[in-house]
């Protein structure tokens, strides 16, 4: 049975009259209020509606030649065609999920291990210093497990993982990776792209074929990539981010420049990066203990997040790693010398503190799923958390 707001009867259009059919629009939210067993593999389940913390759709409106189709309309004895357009062109998907975060949005305190927590090891239900996470659609995780140098991943509710890439030792060959960070998956190629930071290059690994990689870019100090919906991969190094277009193999320099240092042109240690719908780039410098924001084309950079030395007031950072960006621009920032995870609304001069520090030990990667649920790799402790959203 569910109970809802939003459906709509639809009983006497189906083909089954004596049943109560209802139709509900996408994107609605339901939690499980009852189940009953009723024989063997047969569960009757009672759904109860519930209003989601974000927005997951938008509402669908008519397009400006539709409205005047309908204006037209009224106005002529003979009636002409009213064109409702759906998405006409879809933009291409962006590698990764951006959510809609309200910016008064809360995560539970304590955090739900969803991969590691067994201690440090190479068995499957284990990480060794675990460093970045991509969540795909279905909540599956892809772990850099940068002490056992491989990629594990993670399905949802598993308490185990699987290699699906490297996991032959510390090496040079095809088949093995060198202390992984970055990583991401490509949907249109249905492949794992990863930083191979021990080897200065860049990889690619499909999930069809987990034995071996192929190189995609070389000579590269990378911690951390990103790829934006143009399919345009972007790739730190030491002193600078660069872009590259598909097969090629020297990209142009979109953030920092030849020299390192701590001018709005310069970086100093790139880690982990990310492109919003606008390819503008924000950095997590390691160095610098500040977040930048390299709209596209820029030639310098500005400070969203720290800037202001190495500590830890609600105005400064201490090595960030994980960076993670909403739609309102709103920055998320991975604090890792501080143990904390903290929260940047856009124009803001200082953050607040989302994760506490006593819930982690020098934490790395940072991600969301399409609920709003925040991953974050606890790297010393072997583990990636959940935090999901307050209700």
């Amino acid at each position: 049975t569910i109970e809802c707001d939003s459906g709509k009867d639809i009983s006497r259009h189906s083909y089954f009259r004596s049943e109560e059919e209802i139709l509900l629009p996408p994107g609605r939210q339901f939690e499980v209020v009852a189940s009953l067993q009723t024989g063997p593999d047969i569960h009757v389940i009672q759904l109860k509606e519930v209003k989601p913390p974000i927005v997951l759709l938008q509402p669908v409106s008519l397009t400006s030649n539709a409205t005047k189709a309908i204006s037209d309309k009224s106005k002529s004895t003979q009636p002409k065609p009213t064109t409702l357009v759906l998405n006409p062109k879809p933009k291409p998907q962006h590698s990764t999920f951006i959510p809609n975060i309200p910016s008064n949005t809360r995560w539970e305190n304590n955090g739900v291990i969803v991969a590691g927590g067994n201690g440090s090891g190479d068995a499957e239900n284990q990480l060794e210093y675990p460093y970045d996470v991509y969540v795909d659609d279905d909540q599956t995780l892809y772990i850099s497990d940068y002490g056992n140098n491989r990629i594990m991943e993670w399905k949802a509710d598993s308490k185990s993982g699987q290699v699906v890439a490297g996991g032959h030792g510390r090496g040079t060959q095809e088949c093995q990776l060198n202390t992984p960070r970055g990583v991401i998956l490509d949907k249109e190629m249905d492949a794992l792209i990863i930083c191979d930071a021990g080897n200065g290059r860049v990889t690619r690994w499909s999930r069809q074929n987990r034995t071996s990689g192929e190189t995609i870019i070389n000579n590269v100090n990378c911690w951390g990539l990103m790829m934006d919906n143009q399919r345009f991969l972007y790739v730190t190094d030491q002193v600078a981010v660069r872009r590259y277009g598909t097969e090629e193999k020297n990209g142009i320099v979109v953030a920092g420049e030849n020299s390192g240092g701590d001018g709005l042109n310069q970086l100093d240690r790139p880690d982990l990066i990310f492109v919003d719908r606008d390819y503008s780039v924000y950095v997590s410098e390691y160095y610098n203990h500040r977040v930048m924001k390299w709209a596209k084309g820029a030639k310098e950079g500005i400070i969203v997040a720290g800037g202001r030395g190495e500590g830890n007031a609600l105005t400064q950072l201490s090595n960030p790693t994980g960076v993670f960006v909403d739609q309102l621009e709103t920055v998320y920032v991975v604090d890792f010398g501080n143990n904390r995870v903290m929260r940047w609304c856009k124009g803001a001069t200082e953050g607040s503190i989302i994760i506490g520090g006593k819930h982690l030990c020098g934490p790395r990667g940072l991600s969301f799923d399409h609920y709003g649920n925040m991953y974050v790799v606890d790297c010393c402790n072997y583990r990636v958390l959940r935090f999901s959203i307050k209700k």
